[in-house]
């Protein structure tokens, strides 16, 4: 079943999730009508990859083309308007950059692959119901109202200083008319009381001055309390959300609906400003005793200055955090020489900006450090935003070219720490620039989230570890001395953010049942989620019991495996994967004989197994499990060609597979047999073999079983087969099957 038609079948809590995060940058129709197509690209790798995005758009415009030809034949006029709609979009927002579409596709896939493995959990988990808090929900409603409301009021004091110019030029006409009177006339009663009218309209010009000065008042003051309570709660939450996305976690909106909210507020204080500046030039044609212009305007219009300053540096983040194109899904890991993206955009978005804000790319600048190791960026490190290059037309920039270089020591030499010092070292990214605009130099600052350094990528694992106990633990996002004494997580969140683990890199999250394996295994006893605090030590330094590795090295060798062997299996979820060997005896005790289950290893890293239940003649219960396949034999051999082809030889039995069926009840071709890379050949004539005269050849995954599990084995149990097991094979398969075996060593108990 392919990945939309299992979101097709989600429940509408789920199905309004997705929704969410499809719009004119990729829209449903397309996802819908291209599922198979689409999920069969490589977008991620796209997504780093010029050439290919490219090829990747055309091929896309290709299949909408097609889908077009096939509705115009159905004569289906809506269908047809809106295709031609999107194909027209499509090509104007990602021709200049197909790298863009290829990251919208990539990151919709994700989260569909993240919600089709929240809804398969019995409960949502701790993190990520805090990121869908309905207060927070209704927190972004009350910014949006409050930011319309706000332009409206700025707008109408415009009305009113609008209304007060004309008052005051009425005035001035009427006072100048006066004073070209003969001085015989201005003692006449109509004079007299001309004048007395004047003086009723200097009243109402004075009264007019205070109420637009009181207003304007109103929508500053308005404006910085939604600036300090509000709209900050709002970044603060999103720059959170952006620290759980890059764990795994779901995907971070709401960055558009900032800007929009950033960009009003600046409109609105920037027209303050200029009826701040109309009050200063009525000042000038006309004052009074008592005049409320020079007393309240300076105040005021440093107040608008301050504000414009705290919005500006607000607004100006890290849209995407560093990342290296190679490893797109461990972002923050940073190799040395390698290149990284890193994306900045400034949320107040006005077209008198537009490449005039040029944006400066250093390391570790003003930070102290935890090591000694220092840091130089290469490459393009100055670049000016623009609202050319993103899809949206956001203010941004996109560094795509800079390398971290390490610096040499005094000593001559580089610094020189052990592994885990090495990748619990954290580095900052930052970024500075300066806005002129309107009489106003803003400088600002931001800087990424830390980042960890390494020279071999032999180092990744435990680095996007402490990348991973970092942005769990902490939403403080320049703590570059955190690792001088990590805190110890809650095991509920950790166990969320490794299912996250496993539905964005390989497509499925862990069940309950996998997730309390793991809990067992971290803790070594069975505990309640909630209370218990784990160590950084015993999650990523601490070695497993009676293992030379630990937890999280044991994990990411499975995630690699999972990942380059054994993915579309995964997916389907027919490997249960962790579960401990008792608890897959308790599992396989009751079943028909030859039911198997496909576990992880726990003794091997990056191993899968398989273990079968079996019936001995006396009607007692036996377990096998063969010894477990790693990537070196996967890659020789399919796995699920492993699983259809294996053969056993109980003494001098007939060679035969013994698994029938996967647990619980499930025929095993039934489950696997989609997977198969083909059926065996039957026996062929050497002619058939289509060169040379050679008859094709196959492997198959045999294993012998001794009789007596307490023996050690004997050179003929082993590889190769002994030439009387070789002949019990061949008097039972064709040459062309079994030209060669690789067996594996079984535990019989």
């Amino acid at each position: 079943m392919s990945q939309w038609s299992q979101v097709q079948q989600l429940e509408i809590k789920f199905l309004e999730q997705v929704d969410q995060f499809y719009d004119d940058n990729f829209p449903m129709e397309i996802r819908h009508l291209l599922a198979q197509w689409i999920e069969s690209q490589d977008w991620e790798a796209a997504s780093n990859n010029e050439a290919m995005a490219t090829i990747l758009l055309q091929n896309l415009l290709i299949q909408v083309d097609e889908q077009l030809d096939r509705v115009s034949q159905e004569k289906n006029l809506l269908l047809i308007h809106n295709l031609k709609r999107i194909r027209k979009l499509l090509q104007g927002k990602y021709h200049g950059n197909p790298m863009h579409i290829a990251v919208i596709i990539s990151n919709c896939l994700r989260e569909e692959r993240r919600i089709l493995a929240a809804a398969s959990m019995p409960v949502q988990g701790p993190l990520e119901k805090s990121l869908q808090n309905s207060i927070v929900s209704e927190r972004q409603r009350n910014v949006e109202h409050k930011v319309s409301a706000i332009k409206n009021s700025a707008q109408m004091t415009d009305q009113d200083v609008k209304y007060l110019e004309d008052l005051q030029e009425e005035f001035d006409f009427r006072y100048k008319t006066i004073q070209s009177l003969e001085q015989s006339d201005k003692n006449s009663a109509l004079i007299k009381q001309e004048m007395l009218a004047l003086q009723a309209m200097l009243n109402t010009l004075d009264y007019k001055r205070k109420e637009v000065l009181s207003k304007i008042g109103r929508v500053i003051h308005e404006i910085d309390m939604l600036m300090s309570n509000m709209l900050t709660e709002e970044l603060l939450d999103w720059k959170r959300r952006q620290q759980i996305a890059c764990i795994g976690g779901p995907l971070h909106g709401g960055l558009d609906q900032l800007q929009n909210c950033f960009t009003l507020l600046a409109e609105s204080l920037f027209q303050v400003r200029r009826q701040l500046e109309k009050l200063d030039e009525l000042l000038t044609r006309l004052t009074y005793d008592g005049d409320p212009i020079p007393v309240q305007r300076p105040q005021l219009l440093e107040k608008v200055n301050f504000l414009l300053y705290n919005l500006f540096r607000n607004s100006f983040v890290v849209e995407r955090q560093p990342c290296m194109p190679t490893h797109p899904q461990r972002p923050m890991v940073l190799k040395t020489l390698i290149q990284f993206t890193v994306k900045l955009r400034l949320l107040i978005k006005l077209p008198e900006l537009n490449y005039q804000i040029r944006v400066k790319a250093t390391i570790d600048k003003n930070v102290s450090t935890v090591s000694n190791r220092r840091f130089i960026l290469c490459g393009t490190h100055m670049k000016a935003m623009n609202m050319d290059e993103s899809a949206n037309g956001s203010l941004s920039v996109e560094f795509r070219h800079l390398q971290p270089k390490e610096m040499k020591s005094s000593a001559g030499s580089k610094g020189n720490e052990g592994p885990h010092m090495v990748t619990e070292e954290l580095h900052s990214i930052s970024f500075e620039t300066q806005v002129c605009l309107y009489g106003l130099t803003i400088n600002l600052e931001t800087s990424s989230l830390p980042v960890v350094m390494i020279s071999n990528v032999s180092q990744l694992p435990n680095a996007w570890a402490s990348i991973i106990w970092y942005n769990l633990s902490t939403n403080d996002p320049q703590n570059l001395s955190f690792f001088n004494n990590p805190p110890a997580a809650t095991l509920s969140q950790l166990l969320e953010v490794l299912s996250w683990q496993f539905s964005s890199y390989v497509g499925r999250g862990l069940n309950s049942e996998q997730l309390n394996m793991l809990a067992e295994k971290l803790t070594g006893q069975q505990v309640s989620y909630n209370d218990y605090q784990l160590s950084w030590a015993k999650f990523c330094k601490e070695h497993l019991p009676g293992k030379s590795f630990t937890f999280w090295v044991w994990l990411e060798a499975i995630l690699d495996l999972i990942k380059k062997h054994i993915l579309p299996l995964w997916i389907d979820g027919y490997i249960m994967g962790f579960v401990s060997k008792e608890k897959e005896r308790i599992l396989l005790k009751d079943k028909t004989p030859g039911t198997f289950l496909l576990r992880f290893s726990e003794s091997n890293l990056g191993g899968i197994t398989f273990t079968w239940v079996d019936q001995l003649e006396n009607g007692d219960v036996t377990f096998h499990s063969v010894e477990p396949y790693n990537k070196g034999r996967l890659s020789a051999l399919p796995f699920a060609d492993i699983l259809r082809d294996y053969k056993v030889i109980m003494a001098d039995n007939v060679p035969e597979n013994p698994l029938k069926y996967l647990y619980p009840d499930i025929p095993k071709d039934k489950a696997f047999g989609k997977h198969y890379s083909c059926q065996p050949n039957e026996v062929s004539k050497p002619s058939d073999g289509g060169g040379k005269g050679y008859v094709p050849s196959v492997f198959i995954p045999v294993s012998k079983i001794l009789n007596d599990s307490t023996d050690p084995p004997s050179p003929s149990d082993l590889l190769p087969m002994s030439p009387s097991v070789y002949a019990v094979l061949r008097e039972h398969l064709s040459p062309t099957v079994i030209e060669t075996a690789v067996c594996c060593k079984l535990f019989h108990s």
